[in-house]
């Protein structure tokens, strides 16, 4: 055989149709990583302040609700398909944190570190816009560190899960997310030093 399980045939060929238009295969599709999705989800959510509108189950299905609606790109493999979703629910949360007036300004910002901010999510929202801002600048600047960030802390990937993703070595992903993770931080002090 060509290396897959039989129970990847199935989910190769939903992304075949998937990337051929047929939009019912999200539909079976979704189903197929539910649980993975939802792990992502509470990812997301672990930090965030009781009672957050937000829920797990809600996160997941905006996000289906967000990707039925986008043209569907050719997902490569599961990897890929997760890596494709936790950027839509980082999305998500950072729209969701921008509509609250999460970047109010009036105020010094207090400082932190960019695990700092990741860790806390958006229980304090303006870390989640600024992580974000400055990851739409690095992104701009190096796709692929910005890609690895965003899978490491937003998707929650490991460095071999990253690797596998974005088909690269493993040695550059740790490499290259150290560089980014070091070039985020200079922004975000820079970002609060301006502010404050």
């Amino acid at each position: 055989m060509d290396g897959k399980t039989v129970e990847d045939r199935p989910i190769t060929l939903l992304f075949q149709d998937l990337a051929n238009g047929d939009k019912g295969a999200l539909d079976r599709l979704v189903p197929l990583f539910y649980s993975e999705l939802r792990k992502i989800a509470e990812g997301f959510l672990r930090h965030e302040r009781p009672g957050h509108t937000l829920q797990p189950t809600a996160l997941v299905n905006e996000l289906y609700l967000r990707i039925i609606g986008q043209q569907q790109p050719s997902y490569h493999n599961r990897s890929h398909f997760m890596a494709v979703a936790s950027n839509v629910m980082r999305q998500i949360l950072v729209d969701h944190a921008r509509t609250r007036g999460a970047a109010k300004r009036g105020g010094p910002q207090p400082k932190a570190t960019l695990d700092e901010a990741m860790n806390q999510g958006t229980s304090r929202p303006w870390e989640l816009v600024a992580v974000d801002d400055a990851l739409r600048d690095l992104e701009r600047l190096d796709p692929h560190q910005a890609r690895l960030v965003e899978l490491r802390f937003f998707g929650g990937f490991t460095a071999e899960e990253s690797a596998e993703a974005l088909h690269l070595p493993l040695v550059s992903v740790r490499r290259e997310l150290r560089l980014a993770q070091a070039w985020l931080q200079c922004e975000l002090d820079h970002s609060r030093a301006a502010v404050s």
